[in-house]
């Protein structure tokens, strides 16, 4: 039994050491890494090859022998066929926007973007699929922004909304040739929402003061610690409506046939309902929009994509071995 439990001593001990070297290593090369700027590249995948060998790897599940030769037959017949007329077909990039609140994916949206540009051709098109609730004005105006390069350039492009494109999401959406969304994708919300609370009267009630100091009468209209006034309530009210203002201009501007009156109201709706009010064109996923794509069209996935550093990764690792000795523990805890 001492032995066991000097054994025990011996083990937790080599443990702690073994942690307390790995959280060093982290903390050096952490900060021998922190000034380092990040580096992206671009990532292309062929999604009409991949549905082909998915087809082709299918067919060979399911048919019988005979139907298979027949099957490579044609294929074959299809490729000499295009061979012979020499003609690349008309390519379609993909890209997607996961938006957070403050919009940073705009950083690889905008390269992404760029890289379209650049080799974007006559009769190429564009497919974006959108993903967000909205969030910062000034962000989703960029966003905006990026996209509205595509249509500059003339370069005809589709929005697909899969499940949410709201208020700073339909702003992006809006700017498209085209909006695909599917049955119950979340649409709309055009309009404008601020809100902070106020902890003046918690301050006062314990006797802390707090002061601000600004130069101009509206430099802060609002303010959280301090006490707020009609005036400042009153300005910044009027900064929301010249801002849903804005915002209806920016979409009557790619949408004019809406009808502003009855869809910039602040409400969403779901693509059906979507499709009766025009804020979108069609009702369909983005999968059935590839698909439709790659039948005549070649399809590639566009990505920017940041590199891990090398901190991050180890970082990563101790967080995935931290995880699975706490899980081990927990579970082992539940059984005794």
């Amino acid at each position: 039994m001492d032995f066991l439990i000097e054994y025990g001593m011996f083990l937790a001990k080599a443990v702690t050491i073994v942690i307390a070297i790995v959280a060093v290593v982290i903390v050096v090369v952490a900060s021998g890494m922190k000034n380092k700027t990040d580096k992206g590249e671009l990532k292309l995948t062929d999604l009409t090859d991949e549905l082909k060998q998915l087809k082709h790897d299918l067919k060979h599940e399911v048919l019988s022998k005979k139907q298979l030769k027949a099957y490579e037959k044609e294929v074959k017949a299809e490729e000499k066929a295009a061979e012979k007329e020499d003609k690349a077909p008309s390519k379609v990039y993909v890209i997607d926007f996961k938006g957070s609140i403050d919009a940073s994916e705009v950083a690889s949206l905008r390269e992404e973007i760029t890289a379209i540009l650049t080799i974007a051709e006559k009769n190429d098109q564009v497919l974006v699929n959108v993903e967000s609730g909205g969030g910062m004005v000034h962000g989703y105006g960029l966003a905006s922004s990026q996209l509205d390069r595509l249509r500059q350039a003339e370069i005809p492009f589709t929005v697909c909304i899969d499940k949410v494109a709201a208020s700073g999401g339909y702003m992006m959406a809006c700017v498209a040739n085209k909006i695909v969304a599917a049955p119950f994708a979340i649409v709309g919300s055009i309009g404008v929402v601020a809100q902070l609370p106020n902890f003046s009267r918690l301050l006062k009630k314990h006797e802390i003061d707090y002061e601000q100091h600004t130069a101009g009468n509206f430099k802060r209209t609002l303010t959280v610690f301090g006490e707020n006034t009609d005036e400042g309530r009153e300005k910044f009210q009027q900064e929301l409506e010249e801002t849903h203002v804005l915002f209806k201009q920016f979409v009557s501007h790619y949408r004019p046939e809406l009808d502003l009156e009855k869809v910039a109201t602040g409400e969403h709706w779901y693509g059906k309902q979507a499709l009766d009010l025009g804020l979108v064109d069609e009702i369909a996923t983005s999968d059935d929009i590839v698909l439709s794509f790659a039948k005549d069209h070649q399809v590639f996935k566009l990505k920017y994509q940041t590199k891990k550093k090398l901190a991050d990764k180890i970082a990563h690792g101790a967080s995935l071995s931290v995880s699975s000795v706490v899980s081990k523990l927990a579970e082992f805890n539940r059984v005794l």
